[in-house]
């Protein structure tokens, strides 16, 4: 389907349906994967740190790869390539930890972090954004860099899945809404049927998520809703739909572990997996706000929330989802005053 060619009231009705297909589609491959991680007697945080996360993060994910073919084979500019495609992906990373996590916290009401989760997923992701800025000091991310971060996405992962076998406990992870436990497979058949079932679901959540974000684009473009600011708002918020769908389905399911998950993890995926996987294919040049502004953001904005979680006792109640949203539009702000040029 040609968008741009549509008039703007088609155009509406489209993305009407497309986020009516992106929550749907979310929320089922949420209950199927809590299913599928009771079957594999895996928690739900898990399932949302890694399966969950890199799944949402496949935009990204797949931005990174096309962006590095086109710089390989020329056909687009190394400096102008790599400052969308790096921007937009720190960029996602502020917009999950801050206005997205602010609005679940607002819509649930309070939301748990157990203290494993603030060691075992938020330290790594505070540890992630300091590494690229380490790594971009020299303002490139070589072919060396790329590896390292895309190797320590590998050992992550797998740190993760021998971690969670030894601590594993079933009692703690059944799943909580009624509709889900009668859901879980019974035998290998019907795993095997409700993971090809959540994949294409996932892959309807991420092909809605992608008309949402055009359309909103096309219509910034033609109605001329001003400038910079309002362009990375809502630009912003429509990259990030399919985490803030997940993370919400999961909300509305009992299992903050998926909703928890899907957000940090993407904010862990992102950096190693997309950054890492296009640096090792094309080698990128980095814009001195993302050293100077974004990455310090996402790293300073990861270790306040973590401070908050830790003396809190890992609770996050809804007057604290406003704290969070205002220092989105405090990142938004300042970053399109002080870093509008590369």
């Amino acid at each position: 389907m040609e968008l741009a060619s549509l008039a703007l009231w088609q155009m509406v009705v489209v993305g009407v349906i497309a986020l009516a297909l992106l929550v749907l589609s979310a929320d089922y491959a949420v209950k199927k994967s809590i299913g599928l991680a009771a079957y594999f007697h895996l928690s739900s945080t898990f399932m949302g740190v890694t399966v969950i996360s890199i799944a949402t993060s496949i935009p990204e994910i797949t931005a990174h790869l096309t962006a590095s073919v086109g710089i390989v084979q020329g056909s687009l500019d190394y400096k102008v390539g790599s400052s969308i495609v790096l921007g937009a992906n720190i960029g996602s990373d502020v917009v999950q930890q801050t206005l997205i996590l602010g609005l679940v916290v607002f819509l649930s009401g309070t939301l748990y972090f157990r203290k494993y989760f603030l060691w075992k997923t938020m330290i790594p992701m505070i540890l992630t954004s300091l590494l690229c800025i380490i790594l971009g000091l020299d303002r490139v991310y070589s072919h060396l860099d790329g590896a390292i971060l895309f190797g320590l996405f590998v050992l992550y992962m797998y740190y993760l899945y021998f971690d969670e076998r030894k601590h594993y406990k079933e009692e703690d992870n059944l799943p909580k809404s009624d509709e889900v436990a009668n859901g879980i497979p019974q035998n290998g058949r019907e795993a095997l049927r409700d993971t090809l079932l959540g994949i294409a679901a996932l892959g309807v959540t991420i092909l809605s998520a992608t008309y949402v974000l055009q359309i909103t684009e096309i219509v910034v473009d033609r109605t001329g809703i001003g400038g910079s600011l309002i362009g990375v708002l809502t630009l912003g918020v429509a990259s990030a739909m399919p985490e803030l769908i997940t993370a919400l389905s999961g909300v509305n399911n009992k299992e903050t572990g998926i909703s928890l998950g899907a957000l940090i993890g993407s904010n862990i995926t992102n950096p190693l997996l997309a950054i890492g996987g296009g640096a090792m294919l094309s080698t990128y040049y980095v814009p001195q706000p993302l050293i100077y502004w974004d990455l310090p953001w996402a790293t300073l904005t990861g270790a306040f929330l973590w401070a908050i979680l830790w003396f809190s006792g890992g609770k996050l109640k809804r007057w604290s989802a406003f704290y969070l949203m205002g220092i989105y539009f405090v990142y938004v702000i300042t970053r399109a005053i002080f870093f509008a040029v590369d």
